[in-house]
């Protein structure tokens, strides 16, 4: 990335897969990051932060993995300011064709004496050093002053000289803990850009928490003052409170061109599309009232807001739903549809061409739920897509459920569960009581796999509105220190809930190490 052909640009820096993924209870394998991947690079974003590869084995193969089978974005890989983790970075990056390495340190006081406990020139040295040496693999290498709102600007400023001295091409001026206000963000942006007499050489690029709700206001107000690289998250999701949400970064910068006078270059037609799967895949739920792609978004109900809409879009919304990738038209499905006209419809809804086999399984779903629902809906054909994405083996499937249950019943739930190993299929038929249907359920599966599973979470939530609406159940199970989501959905509550807690099974027996 030259940084004398940025001036009108503004580079969109995405750490879903490496920040984003650091939120509570989050976890992705490496097969589940390249999908991922795969429809961030539709969504044409500029660079991918994709793992920290010293971590741990997986996200050195989630690292190797998307750097081998993803073109167009920058790949990235985040290290600490040590050797052996920027080499780590080096060989999992390996295949990729064009490369970052994003390295750094804390500059902060209490980050240099309560956590690294070294001096302000040790501190300096290391940093010159990292960048010295993730140089010697890459001409591409980002340095982040970690909690640089919280540094002192005089040494910030002596830090970003040397390392871009050094060879830095970007420079990331985190607010690690959320702690800056938008106005003394800004302005510390504009300090560095003054102060710093070699700045010209790298790009400034912004990262903000939102501990204080003011990552996206922090992030766009570095923008005005000379940044030219936003890192964010889609939906906003990341540690803590989260990181500011990619897509308020792009609408904002779009909606008002004329303010901010340059542009991201991404497909926003994708957003939507990006953001379910990313929720989908991470099991968090876009809020409602989520901005730009929650289910509210652009949904009136006041008279007077529904009288201007219907008169003039504009009356009442800013961004038109199209660019987003949500359809003006809302196309009922029926069971009577057929492969065509589902095929037909998912194109319409932004979902990239699959194969004909990949089509069988979406449309026998289909069916299963249009026979019980008679109408579906955009939402509904979200999760049965959704659904589809797995690519880790199903070694359990459940074939066949039945509940009984009542005020003056013991609740009892009798399964029959299908496991393929090597080759080979058994069933196996086992009933359990439980303190509810679902309780039942759990205990009934969990005799007929012969695991010993530990519930942590769940989450029920309806996609529609009406008495068929579908549920879409998201529950958080682990073994033996191993955790994962779990994902189901159905017209019936109970049977989503059981899909869910065999998703995630067959997501523990297949995780690696």
């Amino acid at each position: 990335m030259d940084a004398k052909d940025s001036k009108e640009k503004i580079f969109i820096f995405d750490t879903t897969l490496r920040d984003g993924e650091q939120a509570a209870g989050s976890h992705l394998g490496s097969l589940e990051k390249l999908e991922i991947a795969k429809q961030l690079a539709r969504l044409k974003i500029d660079v991918l932060e994709v793992g920290f590869p010293a971590s741990s084995p997986e996200d050195f193969k989630a690292v190797q993995l998307i750097s081998q089978e993803i073109d167009g974005p920058i790949i990235c890989a985040l290290s600490r300011a040590v050797k052996e983790d920027i080499d780590s970075c080096s060989k999992a990056l390996a295949p990729a064709k064009n490369k970052r390495i994003h390295t750094g340190i804390g500059v902060s006081p209490i980050h240099m004496e309560r956590k690294l406990k070294k001096s302000k020139d040790e501190v300096l040295r290391l940093a010159i050093e990292a960048v010295k040496h993730a140089k010697q693999y890459t001409k591409d290498v980002e340095f982040y002053a970690e909690d640089a709102t919280r540094a002192d600007p005089k040494f910030l400023c002596t830090v970003l000289q040397a390392v871009i001295e050094a060879g830095a091409t970007v420079v990331n001026i985190p607010d690690t803990t959320g702690y800056a206000m938008p106005e003394i963000y800004g302005k510390l942006i504009a300090l560095i850009k003054k102060q710093v007499p070699n700045i010209k050489k790298a790009i400034i690029s912004v990262h903000c928490h939102n501990d204080l709700g003011l990552a996206v206001a922090n992030s766009l107000a570095g923008l005005r003052n000379g940044a030219r690289q936003i890192e964010c998250t889609m939906n906003g999701i990341g540690e803590r409170a989260g990181n500011a949400a990619l897509e308020e970064i792009v609408m904002a910068i779009l909606t008002q061109k004329d303010y901010f006078k340059a542009s991201p270059k991404i497909q926003t037609k994708e957003l939507y599309r990006t953001s379910h799967l990313v929720s989908h895949a991470l099991g968090m739920a876009v809020p409602r009232n989520k901005a730009i792609v929650g289910s509210n978004a652009f949904a009136h109900s006041s008279g007077i807001h529904v009288d201007g809409i219907l008169k003039d879009r504009l009356t009442y919304e800013i961004i038109n739903p199209e660019e987003i990738g949500i359809t003006q038209s809302r196309v009922i499905l029926t069971a009577r549809t057929g492969r065509h006209g589902l095929k037909h419809r998912l194109k319409e809804l932004g979902y990239p061409p699959f194969s004909q086999e990949r089509l069988e399984k979406v449309y026998e779903r289909f069916l299963e739920i249009a026979d019980r629902k008679a109408m579906i809906y955009d939402e509904d054909l979200v999760s049965i897509m959704e659904s589809e994405i797995d690519t880790f083996p199903k070694t359990y499937s459940l074939e066949f459920l039945q509940i009984i249950s009542g005020t003056d019943a013991v609740p009892t739930a009798t399964v029959k569960i299908k496991k393929v190993e090597n080759g080979k299929e058994t069933l196996t038929l086992e009933s359990a009581l439980g303190d509810g249907p679902v309780d039942a359920a759990y205990k009934a599966i969990d005799k007929a796999t012969g695991l010993e599973i530990k519930l942590t979470d769940y989450n029920i939530r309806a996609l529609t509105s009406g008495g068929s609406a579908m549920g879409e159940v998201v529950v958080n199970v682990s073994q033996k220190g191993k955790k994962v989501f779990g994902h189901g959905g159905s017209t019936d509550v109970v049977e989503a809930s059981a899909l869910a807690y065999v998703n995630g099974i067959n997501k523990l027996v297949n995780k690696t190490e």
